[in-house]
């Protein structure tokens, strides 16, 4: 629901803060005192084109500023694929214009694109009038509105609509086997060549997952080892220096000591204590000795791991997906190998399941053929009221390519004299009498899950009294359950306004400013009798203006 519009220097307007609310809010004013100006500003808000000349005389920046309390999933959605926020309920909608026709849009806070801006208004304002963008009017939205419309009538409406989805997604996904295989079918020569190949290779290879990093981890390990031998190696080479170890060089000098003919001899200690380093320097050596390379192993498993990397790279996967390779390709031999018994499969199943879509399309169709009746016969009892009785309305329901909405496409069709042929509805009407046609359409079809806000301009052209009347009624019955803006020059259609908004021009030192403010009361009174008498009010229109105040 729209609840303020601020305005700043947008034509005649040099600054406006307004606060609409629930349910039906009109607008009302003299012949010229800028009604269409106030439209052109929201609009502009809501992603419609905008130039210079809405900027007022004198100004740098025109700037408008729409708030909504509502954020409907579809808008939240809108918002999700360009990456704006939205934390909470309030929707903030903001356009400026400068003065050189350069324009920039907000959501939010965030900067947007004005084709964001407009599917954003699109889907929360729905304006009947002369910018003709109600979603109605778009031949693809008339579908989904019968199916709302068929669904608040018919209990088992939204189940037939589900079980024809859920047969449709069954028969799709069927179909799309069939395609699968006829596609590989035809490339089926050079294919069994490849794939004969490549299973042969990677069933001769039979990789395990993990294997390629258990591999690597062992080969390191024995380079290790290698590396390891030869530091041992340069060690050992070490403790023999020119070619004699040292523990014989030791064990030689305690021999030389043990000559010594003094006894007992002095050194013995000492000739002890060489033969202990001699002892321990050759058992050392012993265990510093390396232990053979398998030299034979390290290059299995070299071989191994580089003939798994090489098939790794050539199916440009990871080396543990190659079991999922040679299961996916040996599944696809199989089918070339066994494609006459598959195809038979396939085309048994596909055509179950397209027997079960067509059995559900139907029922949906039947459905939809009911919901049209009674459609139709709700918009004709709305009519003769509208000052319309003359005009009639169908629905046109024609078959259309399978989708998981059936077979049906749905076009709302319209005449609006006898002998005429129907039309499509963007293409019959005009003016006033499309405007009081869409209110009629819109009261049957209320509660369909689209705009929050409708506004209507020029809806009372070319009627009065009781037409009048009629019209004000519908507008409040559709503005009961959300909320509704219009622009009215009728008496009629006024009285039944929850909320009413007196829009005045005035004119000093040359300057022209366009005002607009909420009346109550007496104000509302004397503006409702204005309607009906013009410029000097009369007690007469005072009276007619008070019987015609509903709320």
């Amino acid at each position: 629901m729209l609840t303020r519009l601020n305005i700043s220097n947008i034509v005649l307007i040099e600054r406006l803060n307004l606060e609409f609310g629930a349910g039906l809010n009109i607008l009302t004013g003299e012949t010229g005192a800028g009604k269409s100006i106030l439209l052109d500003a929201l609009a502009l808000a809501l992603g419609a084109r905008g130039d210079a000349g809405l900027v007022r005389r004198g100004s740098d920046t025109a700037s408008v500023t729409a708030e909504f309390d509502t954020t409907p999933a579809s808008v939240r959605e809108i918002l999700n694929e360009v990456g704006i926020g939205c934390d909470s309920d309030t929707l903030i909608l903001r356009r400026t214009i400068s003065a050189d026709g350069k324009g920039r849009a907000w959501i939010n806070d965030c900067a947007a694109s004005v084709k964001t801006l407009k599917a954003v208004g699109d889907a929360l304002v729905e304006i009947h009038g002369q910018f003709a963008n109600h979603a109605l009017l778009d031949g693809s939205t008339h579908r989904a509105s019968l199916d709302d419309f068929a669904g608040r009538n018919d209990a088992k409406f939204y189940e037939i609509a589900a079980a024809t989805r859920d047969a449709y997604r069954e028969y799709n996904a069927a179909r799309r086997r069939m395609d699968e295989l006829n596609d590989i079918l035809s490339r089926a020569t050079i294919e069994r060549e490849f794939l004969e190949h490549n299973v042969a290779e990677l069933n001769a290879l039979n990789v395990q997952i993990g294997e390629e990093e258990e591999l690597a981890t062992q080969r390191m390990a024995m380079m290790n080892a290698e590396k390891d031998a030869a530091i041992l190696s340069d060690a050992m080479t070490a403790l023999a220096p020119r070619g004699a170890s040292l523990d014989a060089a030791v064990y030689s000098v305690a021999h030389i000591l043990e000559r010594i003919k003094t006894s007992p001899n002095p050194y013995r200690d000492q000739i002890d204590r060489l033969y202990e380093i001699a002892q321990s320097l050759s058992d050392i050596t012993d265990e510093l000795k390396p232990a053979d390379t398998d030299t034979a192993s390290l290059e299995s498993i070299e071989e191994r791991l580089f003939a798994i990397r090489a098939a790794a790279r050539k199916h440009r996967i990871p080396a543990d997906e190659l079991p999922a390779k040679l299961a996916q390709m040996t599944e696809q031999l199989n089918a070339i190998d066994n494609s006459d018994a598959e195809l038979k499969k396939i085309s048994a199943e596909m055509s179950k399941k397209r027997t079960e879509f067509d059995r559900c399309a139907v029922m949906l169709h039947d459905a939809r053929v009911a919901a049209a009746e009674i459609l139709r016969k709700r918009i004709l009892d709305e009519l003769p009221d509208l000052k319309l009785g003359q005009a009639d309305f169908i629905t046109e329901i024609s078959t259309a390519e399978p989708t998981s909405s059936g077979t049906d496409n749905v076009t709302f069709m319209i005449k609006t004299n006898p002998g005429m042929p129907f039309g499509a509805l963007h293409k019959t009407a005009s003016g006033g009498e499309l405007a009081r046609f869409m209110l009629a359409l819109r009261v049957v079809l209320a509660g369909h899950d689209g705009a929050l806000t409708f506004i209507f301009d020029e809806i009372d052209t070319g009627i009065s009294g009781a037409t009048a009347s009629a019209v004000g009624a519908r507008l409040g019955r559709l503005a009961a359950s959300g909320q509704a803006l219009v622009i009215t020059h009728s008496a009629q259609v006024a009285g039944y306004a929850d909320r009413h908004f007196k829009i005045s021009k005035t004119v000093n030192n040359d300057v022209t400013t366009t005002s607009v403010c909420e009346i109550m009361a007496n104000e509302r009174l004397n503006e409702i009798a204005r309607i009906i008498s013009g410029a000097e009010i009369t007690p007469e229109a005072l009276a007619t203006a008070q019987t015609l105040m509903k709320k």
